[in-house]
């Protein structure tokens, strides 16, 4: 199963900001709380969603950021 069935966007949920589907919970806070050194267990247990609601939620962070074009500006 790939991150299309867990995560949803909709403009009417949390401002089209993408989410766990069936939450509230955006993938961007997800992401954040293992940035800043929490782990898998404790962000499910605090958002009540799975581990493979989180692996979701990286897959799709990854997807968007290899998608990310940079352009160097002259300096």
């Amino acid at each position: 199963m790939g991150w299309q069935e867990r995560i949803a966007i909709d403009p009417g949920v949390m401002g089209g900001k993408p989410v766990i589907d069936g939450t509230r919970v955006p993938v961007q806070t997800i992401v954040a709380f293992l940035a800043g050194g929490d782990d898998v267990a404790l962000v499910c247990q605090e958002f009540d969603i799975t581990e493979e609601d989180v692996r979701a939620a990286l897959a799709y962070a990854a997807e968007v950021l290899a998608d990310e074009r940079v352009y160097a500006l002259p300096a």
